[in-house]
């Protein structure tokens, strides 16, 4: 009889025990949850590497169609344009360049030197040259700020 009073206090765990281990796994999961979320910065910077690939691509284009291509962009989405007879059309042809909204909006724009462009809208022209003029363009979001360097020869750099 001692045997098999021995063997059933061992059989199961107490409350107390499934408690801290439940508390232990709800702490752990608390932690992932939040290194998984993306700051407001995190996502800026993540648009922002996206569009400078995206301004190569739009550049490329622009030779290899021996037509001039353009990034678009207001506060909230972003865009790109081909020139054809005398107007501009959205690039309906090419997935990579189609129309996408920014993560975190409204996003204010800055160019250096300065483009012709609304206080609304800004737009950046590729031409078929092989080399542009060299411009820093600073996108923020609140006050997070990021800039997308261009060389005027094909290479974008995100700072």
């Amino acid at each position: 009889m001692d045997t098999f009073n021995r063997l059933n206090r061992h059989r199961g765990f107490t409350l107390l025990e499934l408690l801290v281990v439940l508390v232990i796994i709800g702490i752990m999961l608390g932690a992932v949850s939040f290194s998984t979320m993306q700051s407001n910065r995190q996502r800026l910077l993540t648009d922002v590497q996206r569009i400078a690939v995206l301004l190569q691509l739009a550049r490329e284009e622009a030779i290899v169609r021996n037509r001039p291509t353009a990034f678009e962009a207001d506060q909230n989405s972003y865009h790109f344009l081909v020139r054809n007879d005398n107007r501009w059309e959205l690039i309906n042809d090419l997935d990579m360049l189609r129309e996408r909204d920014f993560s975190s909006p409204p996003i204010t724009f800055a160019m250096t030197p300065v483009t012709r462009s609304d206080a609304n809208n800004l737009r950046i022209v590729f031409g078929r040259e092989p080399v542009d003029k060299p411009f820093v363009l600073d996108l923020t979001a609140g006050e997070d700020h990021v800039s997308i360097r261009a060389d005027g020869v094909g290479h974008f750099v995100v700072e």
